[in-house]
């Protein structure tokens, strides 16, 4: 499955370069509800959830994909306005979950109806992947990483490149200030199958497209 990672150029280049990405952190999200949407309107319950949250987040972290590059505000809110870059990756299946998108929030559900034995597992499944509607542009997919097999550096937890996550293109920013020529003889020294290309405003739509100006 062909996904983006879109990030700013500096953060591309050392992906690039290093051959791995940053793991992120449910906390660090900017998505305030992240493992947060069930309705907790019940006092114990929004207890529990928050505990169940503040457990799993210290073990567990994401990769974040899209499903396309062509949206422009993926640009402005993840690639620094448009200066940063979106890496293609071609990703196993079995290793991604399409985020799911809602309007309301969803219900508790425990194990067995028991709110003694815990969260049940098909919602906890659920909470990993469910954001509010508006957030539907992202058009995202994640991985769930474990921080104990990612490698740390100073307090950052990276994930390498792999069968798994094969580095396929590298579309440079419509604004990226990094000359074009240096991203792609970098990316070539890597792997002259990546396939670098650079990107502009589209005429017609209000999509970002490719540069073919750029070879």
């Amino acid at each position: 499955m062909k996904l983006y990672h879109l990030t700013s150029a500096q953060y591309a280049i050392s992906n690039i370069a290093l051959r791995r990405l940053k793991v992120a952190r449910f906390g660090d999200l900017n998505d305030p509800f992240e493992l947060l949407a069930a309705e907790q309107s019940d006092r114990k319950f929004r207890r529990g959830i928050k505990s169940w949250k503040d457990d799993y987040q210290k073990s567990k972290g994401l990769l974040c994909f899209s499903e396309s590059w062509v949206n422009p505000v993926l640009w402005s809110h993840y690639a620094d306005k448009h200066r940063g870059m979106a890496l293609g990756f071609d990703v196993a299946d079995i290793h991604v979950e399409r985020v799911n998108y809602v309007k309301d929030r969803t219900q508790v559900r425990f194990e067995n109806d028991d709110p003694e034995k815990g969260l049940s597992l098909s919602f906890v499944e659920e909470l990993l992947r469910t954001k509010y509607v508006h957030w539907r542009y992202e058009g995202e997919w994640r991985a769930l990483v474990s921080l104990n097999e990612s490698t740390k550096e100073d307090g950052k937890y990276f994930n390498y490149f792999s069968e798994r996550l094969v580095l396929k293109e590298v579309i440079v920013g419509p604004y990226c200030e990094i000359p074009f020529k240096h991203i792609k003889k970098l990316t070539e020294e890597i792997d002259k199958n990546i396939k670098t290309m650079k990107a502009k405003l589209g005429f017609k739509r209000f999509e970002v497209v490719q540069n073919l100006k750029y070879k």
